[in-house]
């Protein structure tokens, strides 16, 4: 299925992979509608925790060639909404974490060491989870 190609690139391991930039979200819903626009998520899409869970783990709702290839989604400047809303982005990397375990071949990673301001640092990639 061809999906949008806003923020989609190779990577040298051969998957494809999303950048989700999470910057200026500052509410579910707001996660909810930078996931639907960056993901090319359908139009039914619920917009609530179960449903993107399970449209990121459907590989039918990936962008194209990533079934084969395996999709690798970067999620970058979380952490202003981390500290905004804790109880909402934890809900938000289980949910991460179980559409993974879900999706043969997806991996949800978060982006390396990022501050409170979506800088970067040198620290290794956190893991959601």
């Amino acid at each position: 299925m061809v999906r949008g190609t806003d923020g989609v690139t190779g990577d040298p391991a051969g998957r494809i992979v999303v950048t989700l930039d999470l910057g200026g979200v500052t509410d579910r819903a707001g996660l909810m509608d930078r996931c639907a626009r960056t993901l090319a998520l359908p139009e039914w899409f619920g917009r609530n925790w179960d449903a993107l869970a399970d449209c990121l783990s459907d590989p039918a709702f990936w962008p194209e060639g990533s079934e084969d290839r395996g999709l690798l989604v970067v999620v970058r400047g979380w952490r202003a909404y981390a500290e905004a809303r804790p109880d909402e982005w934890q809900v938000a990397e289980e949910v991460f974490a179980e559409a993974t375990d879900r999706g043969p071949g997806l991996f949800v990673t978060l982006g390396p060491g990022e501050t409170a301001l979506g800088g970067s640092s040198e620290q290794a990639p956190d893991q959601p989870g």
